[in-house]
């Protein structure tokens, strides 16, 4: 009997059971796929696609799932995994496959659509032409456990940066590098350092820009899987959680920054609740000064300082010519009034906007709090 496998949670499982179901694939026809959660990834992979459905289809049950044995796998109940001996594309792999053994780290295989290609080298070009940069970094500050209370946006979960390192390291890239940060959470002063902030931009999207980037930065999330996929050199700062688990220590590309080595307790997440192991690793993300120092050496001494492209340089688009391409929202701060050219402007949103006075960090805080709140105090 054949089966059918039900895969939760972040984007970064989805993106990690991949090569585990394309090994079932390979001698199973008959099989199901239900996506409880980011089903448009699934549709970058040609040999998963067509057997993906959503729990919410009408019949599933009826048509796809009464004659097939119902797999749920969980990576963090497996042995191999919490005790580091597996990752989490191994992991998936293991029990997806019944591996006794633990296997070599498979490939995410992506298949960008054109769409989604054109809209991150446009987006990348937008950025490079309003910078004046050559080279363009993808940062995502924050994981998905990431919370925004009034003034302030923290996670319990020991994995984001803290928001006081996001802002110095931007500051400190955006001196030699065009920005693009990958997060729905404003940044405080983000508008005069002149840092790219898409809206609204679903996954695969995202996957369209680091592809068109030079460079990523991030923590444990969704972003570094998309950077080992589409084999973009990257730096990614590690605290709660084991590199050996959750990111590729053998990826050549790959500088991984250990903040919480030799500090961290594992947190038997999907296996219990751990109050002692969250609390002592709640902070285990705060960066000291020569942390962000290194952080910011090691990228310019992969990608190099860059050069001043002047106003009027363009990033290359593939000779690719779908019918028609989707606008994507796009805010970017600006020390100046940008000048406008051609229609990108308008396909990417770029605002008329004014430089703000210096102001103190509490200043940024307050702001933050309005421009994330609504007028009753509510949450956006």
């Amino acid at each position: 009997m054949n089966k059918a496998f039900f895969i939760n949670g972040g984007a970064g499982r989805v993106l990690c059971s991949m090569p585990g179901l394309e090994r079932y694939a390979k001698t199973h026809d008959d099989f199901v796929i239900v996506s409880e959660s980011w089903t448009e990834l699934y549709m970058t992979n040609k040999t998963l696609r067509d057997h993906v459905y959503m729990g919410w289809q009408k019949d599933l049950f009826r048509d796809r799932l009464l004659d097939k044995n119902i797999i749920s796998p969980e990576p963090y109940r497996l042995n191999a995994y919490f005790t580091q001996k597996a990752n989490l594309i191994q992991a998936f792999d293991m029990l997806i496959n019944d591996l006794e053994e633990v296997p070599e780290t498979g490939k995410i295989n992506i298949d960008l659509s054109k769409e989604e290609q054109i809209i991150g080298h446009n987006l990348v070009g937008e950025v490079k032409q309003y910078t004046g940069k050559d080279k363009v970094i993808v940062f995502q500050p924050f994981g998905q456990s990431v919370k925004n209370e009034g003034q302030f946006i923290y996670d319990t979960s020991g994995r984001s940066f803290e928001m006081t390192n996001t802002v110095e390291i931007l500051t400190e890239l955006s001196k030699n590098y065009g920005i693009i940060v990958m997060t729905q959470l404003d940044i405080p002063s983000w508008q005069e350092m002149g840092i790219g902030m898409p809206k609204d931009m679903n996954l695969n999207q995202w996957i369209g820009v680091i592809n068109a980037a030079d460079y990523f930065l991030g923590c444990d999330s969704v972003g570094q899987h998309m950077a080992h996929a589409m084999k973009k050199p990257a730096t990614v700062v590690i605290g709660a959680t084991f590199p050996e688990n959750i990111s590729y220590p053998d990826n050549k590309n790959f500088t991984i920054i250990d903040n919480g080595e030799g500090k961290r307790r594992y947190s038997p997440i999907r296996l219990t609740q751990d109050e002692c192991a969250d609390r002592n690793n709640e902070d285990i993300m705060v960066l000291e000064k020569d942390d962000v120092k290194k952080i910011v050496k090691g990228i310019k001494n992969k990608l190099g300082t860059g050069k001043s492209s002047g106003s009027k340089s363009k990033s290359s688009i593939p000779a690719l010519k779908p019918a028609e391409t989707a606008s994507t929202p796009f805010t970017m701060g600006l020390d100046s009034k940008p000048k406008p050219f051609g229609n990108t402007s308008d396909t990417f949103g770029f605002g008329d906007m004014k430089p703000k006075k210096k102001s103190k960090p509490i200043d940024d805080l307050i702001e933050l709090e309005k421009r994330t709140t609504g007028p009753q105090g509510q949450t956006k």
